[in-house]
């Protein structure tokens, strides 16, 4: 039975690597109908709002989502550029893809952030000698819990009276006791118990099925004693059920200095909503940066794929297109693992890191070029001839 996929470009690039990803899986031989869902920029400047209803409910009966990229402005660009007629109309903009995770409560984010052999982005460092350089290989799986944190989107400018009222009743806010509500911004991290389960649970599940030996829970609960509290007081009566992989703790801002000393000794790692962001984008960093990093969105009944990159606007109108494709196609190939042609999945990514491998065919950023459109003249491929290398050798 041919699967159905809903299709989301979205903004930017997304336009370009979407197709892109999509030639790649019918060359592995996977069939399927895939439907064009609106989202983004363009449908937020038209419509006032970039995730139109028929998008969800094209989610809502077909469970499937390929998403390219969405591009997203601070609240005064994004009202100058409504259609004068909605401008005024109390119109406000929030994240399509935040809201397709709240809306379908989308709460595991899994990314995983593994090197390719060949790689000349690999992170590389001084060996103990100090005469010669290694090369170690980051094998780690970011589990961010996706609907939570301060990404819930719980906050206020000038907070209404009722909710400063509510928030004084906390001691800590003598501090601002003199601060005028109009000079005030107030942003909350609500965790729940629930979330903070099912995201270490699946963590743990994820660490058991692939033969990862621990879980990293990566917070900050010496300052943020109630929200990251919760999470790794959860975590610890989570690891009892998988006896043989150890549960460590780091804090944020203590990881982000591990990540360039020993990144090889850390496996499947778990945080908050932001925090598993930032996390994510630095080990993302240590294998090439977003050109290379993949992620899945899943709920209980719809699961929605993507890169983790930005929609980069100013390389959509260069023709031929400079950008790197791996990112949406390791993406596409998490949304053949997750609907069962893991075997498609696994000749796409042997294809992929064998064209690395050989090192004849690569984009501007794996030249480490600044992008633009003179790349060509220095050994740069196109966005499509790097999926066209990538078909050969499937």
């Amino acid at each position: 039975m041919k699967r159905t996929i809903v299709a989301m470009p979205g903004d930017g690039i997304g336009k370009t690597v979407l197709p892109e990803a999509i030639r790649v899986m019918n060359a592995a031989g996977f069939e399927a109908d895939y439907i064009h869902g609106d989202i983004g920029w363009d449908f937020w400047c038209s419509e006032g709002n970039a995730l139109p209803q028929r998008t969800i409910e094209l989610l809502e009966k077909y469970k499937i989502g390929l998403f390219g990229a969405i591009t997203s402005k601070p609240k005064e660009a994004a009202d100058r550029e409504l259609l004068p007629e909605l401008q005024g109309k109390g119109k406000v903009y929030f994240s399509p893809i935040v809201g397709l995770r709240q809306h379908f409560n989308l709460d595991i984010c899994i990314r995983p952030c593994q090197s390719f052999i060949g790689n000349p982005l690999n992170f590389i460092r001084r060996s103990s000698d100090g005469k010669s350089f290694d090369e170690p290989k980051v094998n780690s799986v970011i589990f961010r819990q996706n609907t939570e944190g301060l990404y819930a989107g719980v906050e206020w400018t000038n907070p209404p009276a009722d909710v400063r009222a509510a928030m004084e009743t906390h001691p800590k806010m003598k501090a601002f006791k003199h601060v005028l509500s109009p000079d005030m911004a107030i942003s909350t991290r609500i965790v729940s118990r629930e979330g903070c389960r099912r995201i270490i649970r699946a963590a743990f599940e994820y660490a058991r099925k692939f033969g990862y030996s621990n879980v990293t829970v990566c917070e900050k609960p010496n300052v943020l004693r109630e929200t990251s509290g919760m999470m790794w007081a959860e975590a610890k009566i989570i690891a009892k059920e998988y006896p043989g992989i150890s549960l460590w703790d780091t804090n944020i801002d203590a990881q982000m200095m591990w990540l360039t000393k020993n990144p090889e000794t850390y496996g499947v790692i778990v945080a908050e909503n932001m925090f598993g962001d930032i996390i994510s984008d630095a080990f993302a960093g240590l294998i090439g940066g977003l050109g290379f990093a993949c992620s899945a969105n899943l709920g209980d009944e719809v699961a929605v794929f993507e890169p983790t990159h930005g929609s980069a606007p100013k390389y959509q109108e260069l023709s031929p297109s400079i950008v790197n494709p791996i990112a949406m196609i390791m993406s596409a190939c998490m949304m053949l693992d997750h609907i069962g042609e893991t075997e498609k999945a696994d000749k796409i990514r042997a294809a992929t890191a064998a064209v690395i491998a050989e090192g004849k065919v690569r984009t501007y950023d794996m030249l480490k070029l600044k992008g633009g459109p003179d790349v060509f003249d220095k050994g740069a491929c196109t966005t499509q001839e790097m999926t066209d290398a990538i078909i050969a050798k499937l």
